[in-house]
């Protein structure tokens, strides 16, 4: 296994003292039955990425551990004692973070863990389907890859699913229903589904699957819309290149709705598609405060509108804040899911890892969006684009 990422987006930290890997863990739970993401990949993005710049002030002198989170050191240490008894390291240090209520805390042995490592370059093996926790422990599926196995089986959001492969997953964590669905590809996965109130089952083979995390197209009127489905590798240059190819004029919507969160280092880089340098979103890791700014140089002039709801997480919240906040973009929709909180990895015993909440993060104006989400500057559920078309035509034209 690589090395560990520290992470914070679902969206989404430090690696090393280098590179930040801030993962936004969100992804396994709300948006990942193919593994997804909100974690901070492990080292730079592509070569002509633009990475962000970070700075830090000094922690402070016995920083306390933040409310509602896991002790690192009580995790390993059950996983430690786990091991030398012959019992599941793993088990063990899930048993500690799930009594610590820490909403985002996990534990996944090394396949689910490298599995990740493929979710953050847009690729999974798997049926192409994502899986979210519903009422009374049930799974549901929440969405499907279009042209994946699931799909053209026909399964849709909102089937509800009972069984992998005759292993019954509802009550499950949603990153062992995730584990589940992973395998070889070419391998058949049986599942047992349920759609208002008949059952039935779908052989799916499993399936290399890869995602355009950035796809632009143009409305009529000059509007130019860039749609982020996940922020992962190499995704904020492709953010940076669609603006500039954009025609002369041409009004911008950025659309991040259902955008799970991703990698922190590329929504940053998408941030400064549309800022000149400065802050992006501040951050503390254990009393140590952190912060992340734009690089300088992006286009600050075009009329910009930021789509957003309820499925827009961490990451995809950062960058959000940071445009609303900067007074550089409209958000248009509904209030976003409210995932501003920082894990980090730690090693076990026995090669599992575990996720832990470490602090939160903060918009350039101060808000912490964690559990409050972000409100919209003009609320729009159905016909949100039309509204945001409507806003654009109010802000004027670009050079």
């Amino acid at each position: 296994m690589p090395g560990l990422p520290a992470r914070c987006p679902r969206p989404r930290d430090l690696r090393r003292g280098a590179v930040l890997t801030w993962v936004f863990l969100v992804a396994v739970g709300a948006a990942a039955s193919t593994g997804c993401w909100d974690r901070t990949g492990a080292a730079a993005t592509d070569s002509a990425a633009v990475l962000p710049s970070v700075r830090t002030s000094a922690p402070a002198p016995q920083a306390s551990r933040p409310a509602g989170t896991a002790d690192r050191e009580a995790v390993a240490r059950a996983a430690a004692e786990a091991v030398a008894e012959g019992k599941s390291g793993k088990k063990a240090a899930q048993e500690v973070v799930s009594r610590s209520g820490d909403r985002w805390g996990a534990v996944y042995d090394q396949g689910e863990y490298a599995a990740f490592a493929e979710d953050l370059d847009g690729r999974w093996t798997g049926v192409g389907l994502w899986a979210g926790r519903g009422r009374g422990g049930r799974v549901e599926v929440e969405r499907v890859q279009p042209g994946g196995p699931a799909a053209r089986a026909g399964l849709r959001a909102g089937d509800r699913l009972l069984s992998v492969d005759g292993h019954a997953v509802t009550g499950l964590a949603v990153a062992d229903v995730v584990a589940l669905l992973r395998g070889a590809a070419g391998t058949p996965a049986v599942l047992s589904l349920s759609r208002d109130g008949a059952d039935f089952t779908e052989t799916l083979r499993r399936e290399q699957l890869r995602a355009e995390p950035v796809t632009v197209r143009e409305l009529p009127g000059g509007i130019t819309v860039i749609r982020v489905a996940s922020f992962t590798r190499g995704s904020g240059e492709r953010v940076r290149a669609a603006v500039r190819a954009a025609p002369a004029g041409a009004r911008l919507m950025l659309d991040l709705r259902g955008n799970p969160g991703g990698l922190v280092t590329e929504a940053v880089t998408a941030a400064s598609a549309f800022l000149d340098g400065g802050l992006v979103a501040t951050y503390d890791v254990r009393g140590t405060q952190r912060a992340l700014y734009a690089a300088r140089g992006g286009d600050t002039t075009r009329p910009l509108v930021a789509l957003v709801d309820s499925g827009t997480m961490s990451a995809a919240e950062l960058l959000t804040g940071a445009l609303q906040d900067r007074g550089r973009a409209v958000a248009v929709g509904t209030r976003t899911f409210g995932k501003g909180s920082v894990q980090m990895p730690t090693r076990l015993p026995d090669g599992s890892v575990a996720e832990l909440t470490v602090g939160t993060y903060r918009t350039p104006g101060g808000r912490s969006l964690d559990g409050a989400g972000i409100t919209p500057d003009v609320p729009a559920d159905e016909g949100a684009e039309e509204r945001a078309r409507t806003v654009l035509g109010g802000l004027g034209v670009g050079p």
